[in-house]
């Protein structure tokens, strides 16, 4: 680092011994690096691939640091001072008179310390020779990046500045020929956050979220579509690496997802007007009464004047209400009249006790299916007394009603859990009787039913002991 002495007997820094320095400092031994403090033992900073590019760029660093360390009014005073020297193009050097005459309107202790700060650090350059202070190139690329992002982040833009401070300064480096890798992926991570906040939008469910989310929507496929354009010139340079080209592809990919939510954003729009709720035949509805109560700031204010009086509340005590409970008990008994004591006895009217026809039906077919079990000459029309008969054949002939009814008690043959209860059912469900469904369907030439699945009936000659 090279000492000068300037007026006023200050001494500024050297903007070249600055960059030295800092290139210096790439080699500074691992036991005397400071920022080892934040690493783990044994891991050296300088074999992370990011901190190695961000030493290099340490005299950037530290003209952002000298501008914005400190409080807010520090950070816009040097930002006032260095704005206005620069963009005063009719001179490229200043006088100290000069400098306080543009700059008159700040106190000369301000003025001399953000001077002495804004020429510490590079900024500001100290000509002793011509008594004259110079704005150095890195301020000037500082003060191009920062005014950039100011004039995109417009209070009425402020959605649409993210995308178009990333895709300025992709357009830039492409215009020189210096386009980076990293300089894509940040573009690419922002088109995929805004990809997740517009679907996080869309499956809210909120009209106001969902309307909201596709303005901004909008403006970003402004940008997609100028996008586009450095795109295509990026994938037809020759001169561009691979990682590059994978960048710039990915970026697409990700552009045409953005650019496919169109529908989503109309099919949530038109289920939520679907299901829009409208006050009586007014015309309005509940997103219009919503947006009204928005549009105040302050929604306890509508309640005043509305009560006339304050609402006084009525307690009831327990004495109170004994005496109600007692007024209408007494007020019963007195109005109550008719015949005392207890009413003459009847006979009980006497009824048969038929059971259902569903139940005579089930017994029937308990013994059918048992007589079949036992004897084999189950249906009763099979002369030869088969050991397996086909479901229609046992089933039928009966109206559609009873088959249907055998028909839903046959999977309850051989139901262990069935079997081990009590009733009609548990008896039929331990006949030694095998139902074999199939999927397959048989016509049946029979006036009740047109078609039956192809089963069968067995007898089944394994014992409990068996299985």
């Amino acid at each position: 680092m090279s000492l000068s002495a300037p007026e006023n007997g200050t001494y500024m820094i050297d903007h070249l011994a600055g960059a030295a320095l800092a290139d210096d400092s790439l080699s500074i031994p691992l036991e005397d690096d400071p920022l080892q403090a934040h690493f783990q033992n044994g891991v050296s900073p300088d074999e992370i691939e990011q901190v190695y590019h961000l030493k290099r760029a340490q005299p950037m660093l530290s003209a952002f640091t000298a501008l914005f360390h400190g409080s807010q009014d520090g950070v816009l005073v040097r930002l006032l001072v260095l704005r206005e020297l620069a963009s005063d193009t009719g001179t490229s050097s200043f006088s100290r008179a000069d400098i306080n005459n543009k700059l008159a309107y700040l106190t000369a202790e301000s003025l001399e310390t953000v001077l002495n700060r804004l020429r510490g650090h590079g900024l500001l350059a100290w000509d002793g020779p011509g008594a004259v202070y110079r704005i150095t190139p890195l301020a000037r690329n500082v003060l191009s990046a920062l005014d950039t992002l100011i004039a995109l982040a417009k209070p009425e833009e402020e959605n649409d500045a993210e995308m178009g401070f990333l895709l300025s300064q992709v357009a830039g480096a492409q215009a020189v020929g210096g386009v980076t890798v990293e300089q894509l992926r940040h573009l690419l991570g922002r088109l995929v956050e805004l990809t997740e906040e517009f679907r996080d939008a869309i499956a809210s469910g909120s009209e106001f979220r969902l309307r909201t989310s596709q303005a901004k929507w909008h403006m970003a496929c402004d940008w997609v579509e100028k996008g586009s354009v450095i795109l295509r010139a990026i994938l037809q340079d020759p001169n561009a690496d691979s990682a590059t080209h994978r960048a710039a592809q990915a970026i697409g990919r990700a552009q045409s997802a953005l650019l496919n939510m169109q529908g989503m954003f109309s099919r949530a729009l038109n289920q939520i007007e679907r299901q829009r709720v409208h006050l009586g035949q007014s015309g309005l509805s509940t997103t219009d009464v919503k947006r009204w109560l928005l549009a105040h700031e302050d929604l306890a204010s509508l309640a005043a004047d509305a009560i006339d009086r304050p609402v006084v509340p009525l307690f009831a005590t327990p004495a109170e209400m004994i005496d109600v409970a007692e007024t209408e008990l007494l007020l019963e008994r007195v109005t109550s009249t008719g015949p005392k004591g207890l009413p003459s006895g009847q006979d009980a009217p006497l009824t048969v006790n038929d059971n259902p026809a569903m139940m005579v039906e089930l017994n029937d077919w308990i013994t059918k299916l048992a007589d079949f079990a036992n004897l084999g000459n189950f249906p009763e029309f099979s002369e030869s007394g088969p050991k397996k008969v086909a479901l229609h054949e046992s089933l039928l002939p009966a109206s559609f009603a009873v088959a249907s009814y055998r028909a839903s008690l046959l999977p309850l043959l051989g139901d262990a859990a069935e079997a081990s209860l009590q009733g009609a059912t548990a008896e039929l469900a331990r006949l030694p009787v095998k139902f074999e469904p199939t999927d397959t369907m048989i016509q049946l030439d029979d006036p009740e039913v047109a078609a039956m699945s192809i089963a069968t009936l067995s007898l089944n000659t394994e014992s409990p002991s068996d299985e």
